[in-house]
C-alpha cells in the first residue's frame, strides 16, 4: 500500500462528502455515508484505503486485562500492522457503551503513518485524541475499556461501520461533515467527477451570492449557464 498521495487521493482531498454522495448516487450507490459519526476536531480531509478491525460482543472468560499481552490480540495486532497511508476502520456494531480504542493506540497509529481512525462506537481519552494531527471519527466519548463490551476478532476482513459495508482497500474519505466509503474499483472515476462537480458548484455558489436564481442554473437547464460557466472557469484558471 503506497504511503504517498496519488492523483486520485489529491482530488478527494479537495471535495466534500456531500458531493461524493451525489456522485455515488448517480452510480446507484445509496448507502455509502457512515451514519452517526462525529469528527473530534475539524480539519482537512481524511483520505486513504480502509484497513479494518472487527469486534464481536465480549465474553468474560476471554476478555480480561491479560489478553492485551497476547501479540495475537486482534486489536493490538491490527494497530501494529496497519499500513502507512491507510485509514483504520473499526466495526464496533454501533455500540459506544465501551471504547473502541484510546489515545495510546491512536497515537501509535499516527506514528505509523495512518491517515485516520474511524469507529461506529466510541473512543476514550477523547481530549487527547482530538489533539493528534490524525483525523478521528466516532459516535460519542466512552471511557470504559473495550474489554467490557468488545472482543476483537478479525483484522482486514469485510466489516460494517455506521451501517455501511466496508471492504479492505475501499477508499475512505472524511471531511468535517462525516465519512464516505468509495468502492475501490470506482475510486478514480468518482474522484474525477467529484472534482469537476466541485468546480461547477463553486461557480454556482458565486452566482447565487451575486443574486442569481437557481432556476436554470442548478441544475444547468438554461443553455446559457454552461457558456457562462466556461467563461468563469477560464477567468478563474480552473
Amino acid at each position: 500500500m503506497n504511503e504517498h498521495i496519488n492523483v486520485t487521493e489529491m482530488k478527494l482531498m479537495q471535495v466534500s462528502t456531500a458531493t461524493l454522495t451525489t456522485v455515488l448516487f448517480k452510480r446507484g450507490l445509496k448507502n455509502i455515508f457512515l451514519q452517526g459519526l462525529n469528527r473530534l476536531r475539524p480539519g482537512s480531509n481524511m483520505v486513504g484505503p480502509a484497513y479494518t478491525l472487527r469486534y464481536i460482543p465480549a465474553r468474560e472468560d476471554l476478555d480480561i486485562l491479560d489478553s492485551f499481552a497476547d501479540r495475537n490480540n486482534a486489536q493490538r495486532k491490527g494497530v501494529e500492522e496497519c499500513p502507512s497511508g491507510a485509514v483504520f476502520v473499526i466495526d464496533a456494531r454501533g455500540d459506544a457503551s465501551a471504547a473502541s480504542a484510546g489515545c495510546i493506540l491512536a497515537a501509535r497509529l499516527q506514528s505509523r503513518g495512518c491517515r485516520g481512525v474511524v469507529t461506529d462506537g466510541g473512543f476514550r481519552d477523547t481530549p487527547e485524541i482530538a489533539g493528534l494531527s490524525m483525523p478521528s471519527y466516532h459516535a460519542r466519548p466512552s471511557a470504559p475499556t473495550n474489554l467490557t463490551k468488545h472482543h476483537a476478532i478479525a483484522i482486514n476482513d469485510p466489516i460494517a461501520c455506521g451501517g455501511v459495508s466496508v471492504f479492505p482497500g475501499d477508499i475512505i474519505v472524511g471531511d468535517n461533515e462525516g465519512v464516505v466509503c468509495i468502492p475501490q474499483h470506482m475510486a478514480n472515476e468518482v474522484a474525477e467527477e467529484a472534482a469537476e462537480m466541485t468546480v461547477f458548484e463553486d461557480f454556482v455558489m458565486e452566482m447565487v451570492q451575486l443574486g442569481a436564481s437557481t432556476f436554470g442554473l442548478y441544475p444547468p437547464t438554461d443553455p446559457s449557464t454552461m457558456d457562462r460557466f466556461k467563461t468563469w472557469r477560464k477567468e478563474k484558471g480552473r
